[in-house]
């Protein structure tokens, strides 16, 4: 099965090939590259949706997307929730 639904199966076996070349090392580079690059395009949706945010605005109401409201107001005990 692809990796991907738009992923034909020849570009699917090249990619997988590519993968396990770089080994537990660089995988773990992508992943943690590609998860730095969706929270900072989470962090710009943010920007774009409440561009009167400031900085720390910004990073609770990311935080509230990735850990839910519960551990939001527990880490930020009397601060309103802010809609991501």
């Amino acid at each position: 099965m692809p990796i991907a639904a738009d992923t034909s199966p020849d570009a699917d076996a090249v990619q997988l090939l590519a993968y396990r070349r770089m080994g537990g090392a660089g995988r773990a580079q992508v992943m943690f590259r590609l998860t730095a690059m969706a929270r900072e395009t989470a962090k710009a949706g943010i920007r774009g949706r409440h561009p009167d945010y400031d900085h720390g605005q910004v990073m609770r109401a990311l935080a509230r997307l990735l850990y839910g409201d519960e551990l939001v107001r527990r880490a930020w005990p009397g601060q309103e929730l802010l809609e991501p």
